[in-house]
């Protein structure tokens, strides 16, 4: 099991984890019934932050951000001299936490994304993992919610015996998610990227080989390029140029250089 913390990624800071050691750390909250805040970051994640201080001051509040993506798990060889394993891929991440959430009779829920998307969701996964309890799931409402349906929402989460959340909402407004309800879910709360569009079977994966040589942007690139260009043309030579400036320690942003957020943000 690997864990040595957080360490900064171009201001952000990523936890140099294994799968093992994330698994540890969720399933301690949730068996305690303790709030624990987490994300897994690819560059797009890690870029979110490093042009946006107020999220920036969010993920650095997390309790837990995992290295999503082969870059970031690449820099923190490169940065810190942590060579971990491998990366921990918020999809493979998802199916690791409900194969233990099965074996420990630990229930799930599932919160985001369309409501076609979630009825497939369960689907495959209670076909995958036939032990495994999903206490409910709810869709996205696309808006932000007032205070009294966030409540609500929080209440009714509770209320389904749920031991964590699977948060389904996109980046950067999963992250918000998570970072805006912690003090509402004693449970651990997990923002999973596009692991519901792929175990729903709405986006195909990225072959293996592509995916362990850090090319799965490439594939998605492919998949949807009126939608992601801008992600990948600007923010991964963009990440790059900034992850060199700070390995010639030519620019570093300490973890503190943040804004905290003025006004809450209800995404739903």
């Amino acid at each position: 099991m690997f864990d040595y913390g957080r360490q900064n990624v171009l201001g952000i800071g990523v936890n140099a984890v294994d799968y093992d050691a994330a698994l540890d750390h969720i399933f301690a909250a949730a068996r305690e019934k303790r709030s624990l805040a987490v994300s897994a970051l690819a560059v797009h994640g890690v870029m979110t932050g490093v042009l946006d201080a107020v999220h920036r001051h969010r993920l650095n509040r997390l309790d837990l951000v995992v290295p999503d993506g082969h870059p970031v798990r690449w820099a923190l060889k490169w940065l810190h001299g942590i060579e971990l394993p491998d990366r921990v891929y918020g999809p493979t991440l998802t199916l690791k936490v409900c194969e233990r959430a099965a074996a420990e009779n630990l229930s799930v829920y599932l919160y985001g994304s369309r409501q076609e998307i979630l009825d497939n969701l369960e689907k495959n996964l209670r076909e995958q993992f036939p032990a495994l309890k999903i206490a409910g799931k709810q869709p996205s409402r696309f808006r932000q919610l007032t205070e009294g349906e966030q409540i609500e929402t929080a209440e009714e989460i509770k209320a389904s015996g749920a031991a964590m959340v699977l948060v389904g909402l996109g980046c950067p407004r999963q992250e918000t998610w998570v970072f805006e309800n912690r003090d509402l879910l004693p449970m651990p709360l997990l923002a999973v990227g596009a692991a519901f569009d792929f175990h729903a079977g709405t986006i195909p994966q990225a072959p293996a080989w592509m995916q362990k040589r850090g090319l799965e942007w490439f594939f998605r690139f492919g998949q949807e390029p009126r939608r992601l260009w801008r992600r990948y043309a600007l923010l991964n030579p963009l990440y790059l140029i900034l992850l060199f400036l700070q390995i010639a320690k030519l620019r570093t942003t300490a973890l503190d250089e943040t804004i905290a957020p003025e006004n809450r943000l209800r995404f739903g």
